[in-house]
């Protein structure tokens, strides 16, 4: 048998449609190639050790024809000793139970209804779970199997992303238990004493619970906001923006609430370029990134907002106008080794408090803008947030 390096059988090197012998197989020149949803655009020719995902393929006799390079990385089989071989002996699988997967699903002799099966954790010899979902292809209906497609999928991506869903929940938990048992006990106490408290007491008491309810609501519009991030679905209602007149109302309610108003330092180089953005969103943004530095950096805060460098477009065009907002603190910093933590959820830095999801929340925010943000150490050697927006400006007025 002439086995192509690439992982693909070469018995058909002959055949119409087949490229030079040792070349790779053009699985768009003669239609539809093995697994793969209809033929390439434009006479390209893709291969199966193209594929991000195992691809494991067996004729109708059940022999190997095609075993990519991601299956054989997955699997920890060389391509050359699949292929050829039978399917339940090239790709012996076993189910959480134990049992011999491919005598449980029977694909060449089982219901000639059966079009595949679904996305399943399977083990591998030596208890290796792997993700397996297989498609029967059938000239008809209810014909025989003349082709087996099975796709390959390691399992530590889903597990992190199990992890991070645990941590969450955990974290929500977490954070909803505290307000929700002092709004409980505060309101059950009233209802019980009403009488027994002074009316200084029965405002202290709600404003307990108003807080509280705050924080509850901030918590539940995080998740809201992480869900739409993690599905793409964040919207961006975009409006003009006035990003100075912006800074110095976040600057402002700050400063009502009890920090020195000497502790901001706001520089705007203008003249900037009109921005379109969602105002409530980077209200969101400019309030973490604000809170951030009076909470855990120190000496001055100093927001620089000026226009950055026109960003050259992907199509031919004119540059796109950019605002860069620069948010830097005199504080001890982020250590060089969390630089790459900071945009992720639950990352706090040295100081607890918070959900850790402020951050992770505002990078996706800039990020459907179009923007980019990275942090840095300041001139000062705190920390340095720094977010590019480009002016974002609508089709019909472009």
């Amino acid at each position: 048998m002439d086995v192509r390096t690439s992982g693909a059988r070469a018995a058909d090197a002959h055949a119409p449609g087949a490229g030079p012998p040792g070349g790779r197989r053009d699985l768009s020149s003669t239609g539809p190639g093995p697994g793969l949803p209809g033929g390439a655009p434009d006479g390209f020719a893709p291969h199966p050790d193209d594929l991000p995902d195992g691809l494991v393929v067996a004729d109708e006799t059940g022999l190997v024809t095609c075993f990519n390079a991601a299956a054989a990385r997955i699997t920890a089989t060389d391509p050359a000793d699949a292929l050829g071989r039978r399917l339940e002996v090239a790709l012996p699988l076993e189910d959480l139970d134990g049992r011999r997967w491919w005598a449980l699903t029977d694909p060449y002799g089982g219901l000639a209804i059966r079009a595949g099966q679904p996305e399943r954790n399977l083990l591998l010899p030596g208890g290796r779970e792997v993700l397996v979902s297989a498609r029967y292809v059938r000239e008809r209906p209810t014909g025989p199997v003349r082709r087996v497609v099975v796709c390959l999928r390691g399992t530590e991506a889903r597990r992190r992303t199990e992890r991070s869903h645990a941590e969450l929940i955990a974290t929500v938990a977490h954070e909803l238990r505290s307000p929700l048992t002092s709004v409980k006990g505060f309101t059950a106490t009233l209802l019980a004493k009403w009488e027994r408290f002074t009316d200084d007491q029965k405002r202290l008491m709600l404003e307990t619970v108003d807080a509280d309810a705050n924080r509850v609501t901030r918590l539940i519009a995080e998740l809201l906001d992480i869900s739409r991030i993690d599905s793409g679905r964040l919207e961006v209602r975009r409006q003009p923006v006035d990003l100075a007149a912006a800074v110095r109302r976040h600057v402002q309610a700050l400063t009502a609430a009890g920090h020195t108003a000497e502790r901001f330092l706001i520089r705007a180089r203008g003249p900037l370029p009109r921005l379109w953005a969602d105002p409530d969103k980077i209200d969101q943004v400019l309030g973490n990134l604000l809170e951030n530095a009076v909470r855990h950096g120190e000496g001055t805060v100093t927001i620089d907002i000026a226009p950055a460098t026109p960003a050259k477009p992907v199509a031919e065009g004119p540059p796109v106008e950019r605002t860069a907002v620069t948010v830097s603190d005199e504080g001890p910093g982020i250590p060089e080794e969390s630089m790459s933590r900071v945009f992720t959820r639950f990352w706090r830095g040295s100081k607890r408090g918070g959900t850790g999801l402020g951050l992770y929340i505002v990078k996706g925010i800039v990020e459907a803008h179009g923007g980019t943000i990275t942090v840095d150490r300041a001139r000062g050697g705190g920390a340095e947030f720094r977010f590019i927006l480009p002016v974002g400006t609508p089709a019909y007025l472009a």
